[in-house]
This record gives structure tokens, C-alpha cells and sequence, in this order.
């Protein structure tokens, strides 16, 4: 380090040592520069930023303002969830009936309980069918019960407004208990010579795909989704059953091929439709009528499904930073924590404020919604996340929290941010975007290998389009600190 930026250095921290935390920290001279170049307001910006080893003052901007956080949310929901649910929860998903079946024959509805499973997946589900044709039942005389009954209520996505204007992508899925494939159907789009070519993957009886009113682009084949518009999706015509006709529109690259998961049909027709085919291509025989309904008292379990322990599970979740999730695991909080007949949101919110308030964390700018970061209202303080992170490296999963946070310039949502600089393959950093707002949280090993606790939040309306270099350069600075 040069002797310029040592005195720089030295000032600042000696600024904190004398003034106390409730000092505004002058920005750095390489992030204000960065600021500068986006034409970003530094009041946009703040940050906690200190040792691990509190070896120095922190050095704290804004840290005690309710920001939007975007996905740098997760690591509240991850970290309560650890330690209040623990490194080797496991959501499970049960196929049962009301009582034994005999003679190969189950006497009423079979009964599809979802229990927050993750993994939930086509094979799963052909699974769990499986090793119930192995116990030899070939015959379900009633039809399919799905039972959503572990959150209260059972969908949170009926009524509610789309989060913004594309409701069919995996990031906007808002999930509940039975969390069939996603609530996604994977469709392959495929430009050809006069057109795009469509279909569903499984293909489904009852369902159509139909691309005729899609146009070719001259986009690069990764910017497909650019030129989407809402699909349509109608009934095939009157008195045809359960036909649908899903119509899909806008523009499509040329000499692409694209496989991808979209919540174009309702959920629970969808996983009726599910359990009917594999049932059927199992060779098994099921009665009409499909409900959704709780499991009657004393129903007897006859095949079950489980997800990944937490701990692996939110690997997933943080690298790739899973809305969808990231969710299930918040309402799963709810779930644990409700009292008879509480709904689930707010008991979620109850004991993630119950953590934090045990660990001494001020909650006074916290906002809560669904705990993944993609929402409009959602508030931390820079403070708050700086003290989940000192709390997370402080509790027994330590380890496990550490591991789920993505490697600058490695991996996960990281993987093309920090190639060249000193935090590249160190840096842990859960990472944030909205349109208004960008964020980085985590940790941070400075040039003499000392981790810092690193927490920084923008937010400006042009924040996604022009605030990451800053959070990056403010990264890079601390990684040069000695």
C-alpha cells in the first residue's frame, strides 16, 4: 500500500476511534470515484464494514437506515433458519389413505400431503408412485386429494398481484407447501426455418403448446427471454373436457434451442395431471374426482419422499439465490413457529424478530414480507445484516452458513463479478439486485488474509443498472486494506 493511501487509511479509522460508531465514514477515494463515473449520489450508498476480530472501529455509512435490501435478505432467512430449524431439516412429501389398502385396492381418494420439500421433482413424484405399485396397489377407487394444510392459508398466490410484469419466470413463483416441479412446466422453444417450434417437456395430455404467433429475432440465442410476452392460456374449446391451449407469443432468436421452466398452468391442475399420467404409465387405475383438502385424522402414511438436509439445501439457495425457496424455507419458519390458527406469514416474522432480538440485533428499520428480498417493501439496516453475519460466524453453524455464500469470481451470482481483483476466490458475498436496488453482504479477507464483515447497500432508482461497480470497487478496497 502507498503511503497516500496509508494516511488515507489511518484517517479514517482513527476518525472512528475518536468520533464513535455514530460517525458517517467518508467514502473511500477509489469508490467515490466510482460513484462518480455511474453519476450515482454517495447518499445512495451504505455500508458497515470492520474486522471480524473488531481489531478496528467499524466503518459505518448510512448503518443504521431502513434500505431495501434485494437478495442480501436471504442471509436473514438462511441463518435464523439454521439455527432455529437446523443443518439437517428435511421437508417430505407423503402419499397416504384414509385406511390400508387391500387386495391391491385403495377404497377411496389417494392423498398427496406436501410437507415444504424442495426436491419435489418429476422423478420424486414418479417415486413415490412407484413404491406404491410396489406394495402392489393398482387400483385408487376415489380420486387425488392435495393437501397444502402445512401453511395457513394454503396458496398465497391466489389474489395476489404478479410482482412485476413477468409472472411466468421461476424467480416470481411464490410457493406453498406442496411445491410440485416449482409449480414450473419445462417447454422447449426451437427456432426453425418458417417459425418457432413448441412443446411441453413432459408432454402432457390435455395441454397443447402452440408457438405459431411467435416471430424469429436477430438476438444472440442467451437474450431469448428479451422479446417474451405473456403466454395465453384457453380452454381447446367447448364441451371438450379439460383441453387447454397454451398460446405463446412475442419473438424468438433464430437457430436457437431454449428448455425453459416456466408457471404457465395452474399448479394444481398441473400436478393432478401429474399423478394421473405416472399413475397410469405405472400401470395403475384411478377413479375421478380430484380435490384439494386436507388429510383426514389418522390417514395412514404408504410412501414417502424427502428433500436435502437444510444445509445442502441452501447451497443451492444462496449461490444461485432462489426466490422461490428462499420462501418455502421463510413460510417453513412460519410453519414451526405458528399457534393454532395463526396464519403462517406472521409467525415467520415472529421468530425471525425473536432470533434477532435474542442475539441483542436492533430490529427498529427491519421490514418484513416474504424473506428473499424480492419484494417492494422489504427493509434492513446495514447494522442489521453486519450483526446476522457476527451472529452467523458465531453460532454452531458457522461452517454450513459460510459454505452457501457465493466465491468472487467463481461461482453462484459471483461467478463473472471480482475476476481481477484481490478478493477473486476469497470473498464470500451474498449478492442483491433489484431495480432500485443492489447489494453485497458477507465476508471479506483484507491482504493480510483477516476476514471483515462486509455489508454495503445501494439504492437509487438506477441502482441495478449502474450500482454494482460501485459495491465491486468498495469490495476490491477492503480486500487491499492491511
Amino acid at each position: 500500500m502507498g503511503a497516500l493511501a496509508f494516511t488515507r487509511v489511518f484517517a479514517l479509522t482513527l476518525a472512528f476511534a475518536l468520533a464513535g460508531c455514530a460517525t458517517t465514514a467518508p467514502v473511500p477515494d477509489p469508490v467515490q470515484a466510482a460513484l462518480d463515473r455511474a453519476g450515482l449520489p454517495a447518499e445512495s450508498l451504505g455500508f458497515v464494514l470492520q474486522p471480524l476480530d473488531a481489531s478496528r472501529p467499524a466503518l459505518r455509512r448510512r448503518a443504521d437506515d431502513a434500505m431495501a435490501p434485494a437478495s442480501t435478505m436471504k442471509l436473514v432467512t438462511a441463518t435464523v433458519a439454521l439455527d432455529r430449524l437446523g443443518i439437517n431439516h428435511r421437508g417430505r412429501t407423503e402419499l397416504l389413505a384414509a385406511a390400508e389398502p387391500r387386495d391391491g385396492i385403495i377404497d377411496g381418494p389417494l392423498i398427496l400431503r406436501g410437507g415444504a420439500d424442495p426436491d419435489l421433482d418429476w422423478p420424486a413424484l414418479w417415486w413415490l408412485l412407484r413404491q406404491l405399485r410396489e406394495r402392489g396397489v393398482r387400483e385408487v377407487r376415489g380420486g387425488l386429494v392435495v393437501d397444502r394444510t402445512l401453511f395457513n392459508p394454503t396458496r398465497f398466490d391466489l389474489g395476489l398481484p404478479p410482482f412485476d410484469e413477468a409472472p411466468e419466470f421461476a424467480y416470481n413463483v411464490i410457493p406453498d407447501a406442496l411445491h410440485f416441479n416449482g409449480s414450473l412446466l419445462d417447454v422447449e422453444l426451437r427456432a426453425t426455418d418458417t417459425g418457432v417450434a413448441a412443446r411441453s417437456l413432459p408432454a402432457l395430455t390435455g395441454l397443447s403448446v402452440d408457438a405459431g404467433a411467435m416471430a424469429l429475432s436477430e438476438r444472440p440465442c442467451k437474450d431469448w427471454d428479451e422479446d417474451w410476452k405473456p403466454a395465453e392460456l384457453r380452454r381447446e374449446g367447448e364441451g371438450k373436457g379439460e383441453g387447454w391451449r397454451l398460446a405463446l407469443r412475442g419473438a424468438f432468436p433464430r437457430g436457437c434451442r431454449q428448455l425453459a421452466p416456466l408457471q404457465l398452468v395452474d399448479r394444481q391442475w398441473l400436478v393432478t395431471h401429474a399423478v394421473r399420467q405416472l399413475w397410469a404409465e405405472l400401470g395403475g387405475v384411478m377413479g375421478p374426482g380430484d380435490v384439494e383438502a386436507a388429510a383426514p385424522a389418522g390417514a395412514v402414511v404408504l410412501a414417502s419422499h424427502r428433500g436435502r438436509p437444510l444445509a445442502e439445501e441452501l447451497r443451492g439457495i444462496m449461490k444461485s439465490s432462489d426466490n422461490a425457496l428462499t420462501r418455502l424455507l421463510y413460510l417453513q419458519l412460519g410453519a414451526q413457529a405458528a399457534r393454532p390458527g395463526e396464519a403462517t406469514l406472521p409467525a415467520a416474522e415472529r421468530a425471525v424478530r425473536d432470533w434477532l432480538a435474542a442475539h441483542g440485533i436492533d430490529t427498529s428499520a427491519l421490514v418484513l414480507d416474504n424473506g428473499s428480498g424480492l419484494s417492494r417493501s422489504e427493509r434492513v439496516s446495514p447494522a442489521l445484516l453486519a450483526g446476522v453475519l457476527r451472529a452467523g460466524q458465531a453460532g454452531g453453524q458457522a461452517p454450513e452458513l459460510l459454505a452457501t455464500l457465493p466465491v468472487a469470481g467463481l461461482d453462484g451470482t459471483l461467478s463473472r463479478r471480482l475476476k481481477d481483483t484481490a478478493a477473486a476466490g476469497k470473498a464470500r458475498l451474498k449478492t442483491g439486485t433489484l431495480r432500485d436496488a443492489v447489494g453485497l453482504a458477507g465476508f471479506v479477507p483484507d491482504a493480510n488474509g483477516r476476514p471483515w464483515v462486509f455489508v454495503a447497500l445501494l439504492n437509487h432508482p438506477e441502482a441495478a443498472r449502474k450500482g454494482r461497480p460501485v459495491l465491486d470497487a468498495l469490495v476490491d478496497w477492503v480486500a487491499a486494506q492491511r
